[in-house]
């Protein structure tokens, strides 16, 4: 910004503004009572302000509540600011006030100046561009606006990919049996096909989770105004608002049915990250199987390789690391933390309004992005590419004792248990220790014990 000032200003007197800064006095305020973090609000926010605002100026034309010239105005300021372009011009802390009255002000300003400088206009921030608004509806609004967008159109196509990349990942593996674990013990077989199945299933279950927690996000507050009653907006203020963001976004947004609960609650906020939280507890489980299953290659499990993406040591050569499971884990760490500072602030709901919006928005959007992109190098850099060293699984699954399982219901728990000890003991392959221990014939034996046979399941008799 500029090292030279302009002076203006506002209810509560006079102050210097940097000269080119499109925002006002509100804003100004706000930067210099919240030198916090530095850090600003997101994009995908600032895009819905941008969305909701110009929303705001066709609804308000359509009822006869503001002239043709000035709505094309504050509309063509709106796309400025929804578009990115003056992203510069909104340079509030994340940790502001409660209700993000700084950041809608931040809106209301460079909006009102761009409008008026480019139509010469007398263009007011609260008279014309925040008419029938307030920001205790705009900002919540905003919120869930950010939030459903980001969700449709960056995570939930990225989560149906890492899906698609696990099924056909899944059936190039389907006739490959492995040893299951339970306990990170040796358990029953199962195949590649089963377990990257699971994996897709969870990440698919966790898509209709989050749809579902966008139904009530898709509800919008706005036309509550400053405590849920509508005073000064129109009847139809919010339902036109909405019907016109479901225009120019293609996502089904709808005026809530209850302003009070949308304004005064993050209940839905807080539904959505919940249902991110435990997306990231299913990311954060297949990136650790990943994990244990790429371990060694010679001392650990080194069932799968993985690729090989970076050098993973400054002082072992050869040394590779399973660089990108670790990365979805600290991402899911990261969401999991976002969620419980959600969970805190969507308490902070005192009366009509919540207090901490502004640290719900950020930590909600972050939540949404990260989890898309660490879905997408999952998928690519890891599920995709991944080989199967079938030797070691091979060698694994013959020595593997608990196969004497299927051989319960023929010879019962009691000598299963005794052929088990043995096998272990003189590490010996489980047909060999049941055809000496039993009088099982080598045939039967083969086709009780197969290792693919048994991933089907069922009685073996």
């Amino acid at each position: 910004m500029s090292t030279e000032f302009r002076v203006e200003s506002d209810s509560m007197g006079e102050l210097s503004i940097p000269a080119d800064a499109l925002w006002g006095p509100q804003t100004q305020r706000a930067v210099q009572n919240f030198p916090v973090s530095g850090m600003t609000m997101p994009r995908e926010f600032i895009r819905a302000l941008g969305l909701v605002k110009e929303a705001a100026a066709i609804a308000n034309l359509e009822l006869g509540l503001l002239d043709e010239a000035r709505a094309t105005a504050i509309i063509n300021a709106a796309r400025a600011v929804s578009s990115g372009r003056v992203d510069a011009h909104f340079p509030v802390d994340v940790f502001q006030t409660g209700s993000g009255t700084s950041s809608n002000m931040n809106a209301n300003e460079v909006i009102a100046r761009l409008a008026g400088a480019d139509h010469d206009l007398a263009i007011h921030p609260n008279d014309h561009v925040n008419m029938g608004q307030s920001s205790n509806d705009v900002i919540p609004t905003a919120i869930q606006v950010s939030a459903a967008l980001t969700t449709f159109e960056r995570l939930i196509p990225s989560l149906l990919h890492l899906a698609e990349t696990l099924d056909i990942k899944a059936e190039e593996l389907a006739g490959v049996v492995k040893t299951g674990r339970t306990h990170l013990m040796d358990a029953m077989p199962i195949t590649f096909s089963q377990e990257l199945g699971c994996w897709s299933k969870q990440i698919r279950s966790n898509i209709k989770r989050i749809r579902n927690a966008l139904k009530r996000v898709r509800q919008l507050p706005l036309g509550g105004s400053a405590v849920g009653t509508g005073i000064n907006a129109h009847p139809e203020f919010g339902p036109r608002v909405a019907v016109v963001l479901q225009k120019l976004t293609g996502c089904k947004f709808q005026p809530s049915d209850n302003y009070f609960e949308g304004i005064s609650s993050q209940d839905v906020s807080v539904e959505l990250s919940g249902q991110l939280k435990t997306l990231a507890c299913s990311l954060m489980k297949i990136a650790n199987d990943l994990r244990l299953m790429n371990s060694g290659p010679l001392a650990g499990i080194g069932e799968i390789e993985l690729p090989a993406l970076q050098p993973g040591s400054s002082i072992m050569p050869g040394k590779v690391n399973p660089v990108i499971p670790e990365a979805v884990c600290m991402v899911a760490a990261q969401v999991i933390g976002n969620d419980a500072t959600i969970t805190v602030a969507g308490q902070s709901g005192t009366f009509q309004l919540n207090v901490m919006l502004p640290v719900v928005a950020v930590n909600l959007l972050q939540s949404v992005a990260i989890l898309a992109s660490a879905s997408d190098l999952l998928a690519d850099k890891a599920i995709a590419g991944f080989t199967v060293r079938e030797a070691n699984i091979r060698n694994a699954l013959e020595r593997n004792p608990i196969l004497v399982t299927a051989l319960n219901p023929v010879i019962g728990y009691e000598m299963g248990a005794r052929i088990a000890k043995k096998a272990y003991d003189k590490g010996r392959p489980i047909r060999k220790v049941a055809q000496a221990m039993t009088d099982l014939a080598a045939a039967d034996l083969d086709r009780l014990l197969d290792p693919l046979e048994l991933t089907k399941g069922g009685i073996k008799s």
